[in-house]
């Protein structure tokens, strides 16, 4: 990671020319060796303060997240990396040890953390900085949302809830509205996420597998969608607003499902404009083995992506909200200087435990060392989705690549109340393998999901 430097002027301006501009490498010091090489951050997000930062940071003990300030170093006298760079200091962990993990116990039951203190990979900065936007655990049993936290207070909420993937968000500077890219409306994910209200307790073993399925190798199923500062409003039907639905499905149109959203886009800084990027689907996503025959690119030039530019109509132009002054230690978080250890949950122990609905019912369960058993009894916690049947997952990785899984399913939910659905796997299970790294979907036997008649079937394989 580099930092573009205009001597401190702004970049845009026109004093800033190439004879003025540097570019300075980060350095993240992890080691008290004063040698030693500097750490992995990926993900960085800058606050709109320009100083501090946010990262995410893969190691043996899974993906931390980290929070710091930059800091130029001219002259620096430690670290593998002796060059003009700027370093990343007042580090915190954004975990605490010991801390209550999404799912945990007291004796035989089992509990669900409503507030747990574990971000997932970071997303970036609310539009004022105030809060940090990340993956976190699902609520719901495979459905991957969005949250944000804030830096000071803690206090967290939920901002996607669709059954679909969400990744990618950036907010608007006035800090009312995301632009979020999400596979909603693709029906990608709603063979294992589409029945609602199932506890996140297989998600204990297959996780990796529900995070990996929403690509195929390098295509993404992403759309731009706009939602206002609460984020999805389940009870009213609120699931924000696609963006780009007016076109007519050709090839090469606006809303053509070949063209697929990345990361990240951005609002002007009066909010009224959206700009995102997007890819054609390309080989091996497309063509040979895969169903999908290769779409042959209408853009100028033959180009396989795009910029698009969405003009938001009727909407008068903001200001961005004043830059919220976070702290340099935060407060809810670790303190990371170098040489410290990552702070570690608790973990729960293999055993039989009884997970009790908040409105009605029980589901029992079973944990092993690498996998989850569940059968439910009328549970609900909302007295609207009601489950009965059962739910069993078997994960394994092969090492060195901890990123390969494997998942042995079985499935045989039914749902009543609001929604009739079940939720099913072939009679011989549903077995899959996927790097998480490549991202191609290869599985024998089936994993169904039906709600209110309608099935949500799972891709075919290399789809």
């Amino acid at each position: 990671h580099n930092i573009l430097d205009c001597n401190g002027e702004l970049l845009a301006g026109p004093s800033c020319t190439p004879n003025r501009t540097n570019i300075y490498p980060i350095f993240w010091p992890v080691s008290t060796n004063a040698t030693a090489a500097g750490g992995s951050p990926r993900e960085m997000r800058l606050h709109p303060d320009d100083v501090h930062i946010l990262w995410s940071s893969l190691s043996s003990n899974g993906q931390s997240t980290y929070t710091g300030k930059l800091q130029f170093n001219a002259e620096p006298t430690n670290g593998s990396l002796r060059v003009p760079r700027y370093d990343l200091v007042n580090v915190n962990i954004l975990a605490r040890a010991n801390s209550t993990p999404a799912i945990y116990a007291e004796g035989d039951e089992l509990k669900i953390n409503p507030n747990p203190l574990s971000l997932g990979e970071l997303r970036g900065w609310s539009g004022t900085g105030d809060e940090i936007l990340y993956l976190g655990p699902n609520v719901e049993a495979n459905n991957v949302d969005l949250y944000a936290i804030h830096v000071v207070t803690g206090v967290r909420r939920r901002l996607t809830s669709h059954p679909e993937y969400v990744d990618p968000v950036v907010s608007s500077a006035d800090n009312e509205n995301y632009l979020i890219m999400d596979t909603r409306g693709s029906n990608r994910q709603m063979w294992m996420a589409g029945m609602r209200g199932i506890p996140p307790v297989i998600d204990m073993v297959v996780t990796l597998l529900a995070v990996s399925t929403r690509n195929n190798g390098p295509r993404r199923f992403f759309q731009p969608i706009l939602l206002d500062y609460y984020g999805d409003r389940s009870d009213v039907g609120y699931y924000g607003q696609r963006i780009n639905t007016a076109g007519d499905l050709e090839d090469g149109s606006v809303n053509d499902a070949n063209w697929n959203g990345r990361a990240d886009g951005g609002f002007s800084l009066d909010g009224t404009k959206i700009v995102y990027w997007q890819a054609l689907v390309t080989a091996p996503s497309c063509g040979g083995v895969n169903p999908l025959p290769c779409p042959i690119s209408t853009a100028e030039g033959g180009a396989n992506y795009r910029v698009m530019l969405a003009k938001r109509i009727g909407r008068a132009p903001t200001k961005p909200a004043p830059v919220f002054e976070i702290p340099d230690i935060i407060p809810w978080a670790t303190p990371f200087p170098p040489g410290a250890t990552i702070p570690v949950e608790e973990t729960l122990a293999p055993g039989h435990y009884t997970l009790y609905g908040k409105a009605h019912g029980s589901a029992d369960v079973v944990l092993g060392q690498s996998s989850v058993s569940v059968r439910y009894s009328n549970f609900s916690d909302d007295y609207r989705h009601i489950l009965d049947g059962y739910e069993n997952a078997t994960s394994s990785v092969s090492p060195p690549n901890y990123f390969l899984v494997h998942v042995d399913w079985f499935s045989d939910i039914i749902q009543t109340g609001a929604v009739f659905g079940t939720k099913k796997t072939s009679p011989g299970g549903f077995h899959a393998e996927i790097d998480a790294m490549i991202n191609i979907f290869s599985a024998n036997g089936s994993l169904t999901t039906t709600l209110d008649g309608v099935e949500h079937l799972q891709p075919l394989n290399y789809s």
